[in-house]
């Protein structure tokens, strides 16, 4: 699945599911040994090349392909 990431609707990143060290399912699987995944529940599973600073008011949003968006404001201290 493609997966990107937007910055105040600017894209910072555009990687797929096929890039990542260990494959999606192999992911839940080892998961799900030592915890329950509930609906809602988000596996990190690092980033790819692009990431930048983010500043507070920044809107993030990471959306991957055909499950939804993930929007996040960055909050200041």
């Amino acid at each position: 699945m493609n997966i990107r990431t937007y910055v105040n609707g600017h894209k910072k990143q555009d990687s797929n599911t096929r890039e990542l060290l260990f494959p999606v399912p192999v992911l839940i699987s080892f998961i799900s040994e030592v915890m329950t995944l509930l609906p809602g529940d988000v596996i990190a599973t690092g980033t790819p090349e692009g990431v930048g600073p983010l500043h507070p008011g920044d809107i993030v949003e990471v959306e991957i392909e055909n499950i939804g968006i993930l929007r996040n404001p960055v909050k200041g201290e």
